[in-house]
């Protein structure tokens, strides 16, 4: 049975719903597979009928090729199994989905010309790994912060526009075959890890730093030298000099591929990567041949890992940052203000320039707008947790 048919590519589609037009998945007529189907339990009615028997049809689950950017014992691999699992329960067996780590078919950074390809289905990653194809895929998780974090953000593409700016990006603008799902709103990056402390801006200016996306062009415009490496090549490449310090993501990813054996200094708190969700891509035709239950299931599937990866998230990073602590002898940091106060102002450099590109312009219009009024809500509704935090567990917040 083949589920990526060549009809689909020029067939005229139309809206199903709003969240489907926000996101660009639509409506398809009724395709081969679908009329092969009908004609089936149309034939079937006519046979039961004849033999007074019910017509029982076996359908195969469709397998879905997924490769993940992650390695195979990072924890987003656990992240993307939780999303695997919920997908294959609520499709009752109709969705199998083979799941692969980074580099079982392509490398970390090729899966959206892989999905785009059809070389594989589907792909768990983040926007930023195809950044350079476009600046703005920065925009959907690494761009300037605002002042929002990842769930103001997430909100954003889901209610204020974004997703259908995300959809004229990349099937417009870049003439992708693919549609994208954002799920899993991922706490504030790290500033990272050093080898010494780093306290000042003139601490860290020259240093050979690892991150990706528009944050490259951040610490480039404080001073330091940066490289952009999969999560796989970071600690060789410390080990061999090739950088000095560096940042991932999390506790419990950073701790599992040896951060700790090659810097002491972890340093919390960061704007360079404040507001980054897991991208969820699939190739359009594949997408386009399913029966629009099984689009739902993996959309909406989409929404359900999210509310699981948090908590596992939670979870996991508080555990493993005690245990960096306590048994590798990590030494935890929080940024300090001149640093945070610098990446602020690098923004403002970097912005001006962005802005060049009408796409960029008109998307962080869009996110600014959106931050101005959802985070005076959300800023002069929330209550002073560290206060809190401080009155329950006094001594132990390193502000």
């Amino acid at each position: 049975m083949n589920h990526r048919t060549n009809a689909s590519k020029n067939q005229t589609t139309a809206a199903t719903d709003t969240t489907a037009a926000e996101v660009g998945v639509t409506e398809k007529p009724t395709s081969r597979r679908q009329f092969l189907k009908g004609g089936l339990l149309a034939t079937g009615g006519v046979a039961a009928s004849t033999i007074g028997a019910p017509a029982v049809l076996a359908q195969s689950p469709i397998i879905i090729k997924m490769q993940t950017s992650w390695p195979s014992g990072d924890i987003w691999m656990d992240f993307a199994r939780e999303y695997v699992d919920r997908v294959q329960r609520m499709s009752g067996g109709r969705l199998q989905i083979d799941l692969l780590p980074a580099g079982a078919v392509v490398g970390a950074f090729q899966v959206l010309d892989a999905v785009h390809d059809g070389i594989i289905d589907a792909a768990h990653s983040v926007p930023v790994y195809w950044y350079g194809k476009h600046k703005a895929a920065s925009l959907f998780g690494t761009g300037p912060v605002w002042g929002g974090d990842a769930n103001t953000m997430l909100s954003w593409y889901y209610q204020g526009g974004g997703a259908e700016l995300y959809r004229e990006l990349t099937q417009d603008i870049l003439g992708l075959d693919v549609y994208g799902f954002f799920g899993f709103p991922m706490p504030a990056q790290p500033f990272g890890w050093f080898k010494n402390p780093v306290n000042s801006v003139d601490d860290v200016r020259g240093l050979k730093y690892r991150t990706v996306g528009l944050a490259a062009d951040l610490l480039q415009e404080m001073g330091l030298s940066v490289a952009q490496l999969p999560g796989g090549e970071i600690v060789p490449a410390m080990e061999r000099g090739v950088i000095d310090a560096f940042e991932f993501n999390n506790p419990s990813s950073d701790m599992r591929f040896g951060a700790q054996d090659v810097a002491k200094n972890y340093y919390l708190s960061s704007y360079h990567q404040a507001s980054e969700s897991f991208e969820f891509l699939f190739n359009k035709d594949f997408f386009d041949d399913l029966d629009e239950d099984l689009q739902a299931i993996l959309r909406h599937g989409v929404e359900a890992a999210s509310t699981s990866n948090t908590a596992t998230a939670l979870d996991n990073y508080s555990k493993d940052l005690q245990t960096l602590q306590e048994e590798h002898g990590v030494t935890v940091h929080r940024t300090a203000k001149e640093i945070l106060d610098a990446q602020l102002q690098a923004w403002d450099e970097l912005i001006p320039q962005l802005e060049e590109d009408d796409f960029m312009r008109r998307c962080m219009e869009s996110q600014r707008e959106w931050v101005e009024r959802v985070v005076y809500y959300e800023l002069m509704n929330k209550p002073d947790l560290a206060l809190a935090y401080e009155h329950y567990f006094p001594g132990k917040l390193k502000l």
